[in-house]
């Protein structure tokens, strides 16, 4: 990982982790949901989207604090969505991260309970964060874009396009389309959602969604040559699950180099976005080759 990136990620990551944990812990609900929401957010990972948030408010100069919470309500959402992938009626995974999967410890039916809950809960941290001091109509704004990445139109909507396209053979557009949806856009909310708070004006934003579009799909794409040639270890899972579940894929449809040379061309384009930017743009920069090179 990059210098400035590590430090930051350093910096942050535990206080992303230490405010998810006080929320959890906070909740006058049964000990046993709890347990299975706090299991899977504790599960590590890298954290990228809620960092996403607080280097793009770093960008613009402003305190990354303020945006601790609605950087915790993503990863809520996004580990909610690993829950409900994992059960045994979606991809029906053993192991997330090297652990157990939720339903593996607490059984099918509290871990949807885990999800759901994580979902919901999302929304009114949002909605109720005091330390950012929101403007209601920010915070309204922060909400309804959260609403469209993660629902129908945007996460859950990708993975339905997911889901039908198993067992057949996807067009790239097709294929685009999954990602976008299914990773992108909650990726490119974490994005949006610090310009939000940093006030960003339209033409910087518009900058910014073209970074996230093209990052979104480097993430991705990098994730399906990890399936092939990646380690076990350190992805935590087995891999070799795309091919075995016939999932169409960027290396199945252009081949291994050919979905190499697409993902540099998303990295390019990435960074020709931020060029376009007057802000800071260091850490969104290392945050590209984090994405291109992660190994896990």
């Amino acid at each position: 990982m990059a210098v400035l990136l590590e430090a930051f990620s350093q910096e942050y990551k535990r206080k992303i982790e230490d405010r998810m944990m006080e929320i959890v812990a906070g909740l006058d609900t049964p000990g046993s949901l709890k347990s299975a929401m706090s299991y899977s957010l504790e599960a590590g990972g890298k954290r990228l989207r809620p960092l996403l948030v607080l280097a793009v408010l770093r960008a613009f100069g402003k305190d990354p604090h303020i945006g601790l919470d609605t950087a915790c309500a993503i990863e809520m959402i996004h580990t909610y969505s690993l829950i409900h992938d994992d059960l045994p009626s979606m991809d029906d995974d053993d192991l997330r991260r090297g652990k157990p999967t939720n339903h593996k410890v607490f059984g099918e039916a509290t871990a949807i309970l885990a999800g759901d809950g994580l979902l919901t809960l999302a929304f009114g941290v949002i909605a109720n964060q005091e330390q950012a001091r929101l403007n209601p109509k920010v915070a309204i704004e922060l909400v309804a874009e959260l609403s469209k990445a993660a629902g129908a139109e945007g996460m859950v909507g990708g993975q339905v396009a997911d889901m039908e396209g198993e067992h057949r053979d996807l067009h790239l557009s097709e294929l685009e389309y999954i990602h976008v949806h299914k990773t992108g856009k909650l990726l490119s909310y974490s994005i949006l959602a610090g310009a939000i708070l940093a006030g960003a004006d339209e033409e910087k934003r518009k900058h910014l969604r073209e970074y996230a579009y093209h990052l979104g799909l480097a993430f991705q794409i990098r994730d399906d040559i990890l399936d092939i040639e990646g380690s076990e270890i350190k992805i935590g899972k087995p891999i070799g699950s795309d091919e075995t579940n016939h999932k169409s894929t960027y290396p199945a449809l252009l081949s291994l180099d050919g979905a190499k040379d697409k993902l540099s061309t998303h990295v390019h384009l990435a960074k020709e976005a931020l060029l376009q930017t007057d802000f800071q743009q260091d850490i969104l920069t290392e945050m590209i080759e984090l994405v291109a090179k992660r190994d896990h």
